[in-house]
């Protein structure tokens, strides 16, 4: 996290961005350094298929696996579940695998040109995991802060804590951060930190089934910059 604007500027809007399914997708290769993490060092065989990832932090997700095989969530396991994913998570996604989501580019540009706006991230990925896709796709350096999933035990208690952040770097209220994500789960976290909330159809929920749940903003995909930037100066002008 690398876009260290000064804390003395006068920002009036912060993004808070989730990485899977709304910046990138790594065509697999996420829940792939799962299923061998498992393997290696829980010495269990598991596709995972019934285990939910989209849209929760992955201690979370790990304390399904855990319960699932019955295993003692001992610091010891975790910490080296947590190392063998990261380090599969490297071979696995590979030059070529995965892909920024259409839109992104040019919306991180646009966020970049605005001296009073800030991207963060607000993510379920563990930081090392966050840092390793970020940097796949060459944008690590595009956000000047983040809140990751190791920091909560839940994504609204991250999402109050991200807003938190905010709040004490920037001076900004919950009510000019947007939270911006394809699932659910970003929609209430938003929510419950105060925080305005879009929601793109880009992750596992079509647009309709994300309306369903009460964004301020339902897009198809990040493409859509002119209302995805009229809202956001609206947010910024406490509109």
């Amino acid at each position: 996290m690398q876009n260290d604007r000064s804390v003395t500027s006068p920002t009036r809007l912060a993004w808070l961005f989730d990485i899977d399914g709304t910046l990138l997708l790594t065509a697999g290769a996420a829940k792939q350094a799962f299923v061998l993490a498992v393997r290696d060092v829980l010495g269990r065989v598991d596709d995972l298929e019934d285990v939910g990832f989209a849209g929760r932090i992955e201690p979370q997700i790990l304390a399904d696996i855990f319960a699932k095989h019955r295993i003692e969530p001992a610091d010891e396991v975790i910490e080296r579940f947590w190392t063998s994913v990261v380090d599969h998570a490297r071979t696995v996604l590979h030059p070529g695998r995965g892909r920024l989501l259409a839109g992104v580019p040019e919306l991180l540009d646009t966020i970049e040109r605005e001296p009073a706006w800030a991207p963060t991230l607000l993510t379920g990925n563990m930081t090392r995991m966050a840092r390793l896709k970020l940097e796949h796709f060459g944008i690590e350096r595009r956000f000047a802060m983040g809140a990751f999933g190791e920091e909560a035990t839940s994504r609204d208690e991250l999402a109050l804590l991200a807003v938190r952040r905010i709040g004490e770097r920037y001076g900004l209220p919950p009510s000019r951060c947007i939270v911006i994500g394809d699932t659910q789960h970003d929609i209430a976290c938003g929510r419950a930190a105060g925080a305005r909330t879009v929601a793109v159809a880009t992750g596992p929920s079509s647009r309709q089934a994300l309306e369903a749940f009460g964004p301020d903003l339902a897009l198809d995909d990040l493409t859509a910059l002119e209302p995805l930037l009229a809202f956001a100066r609206a947010v910024e002008r406490g509109a």
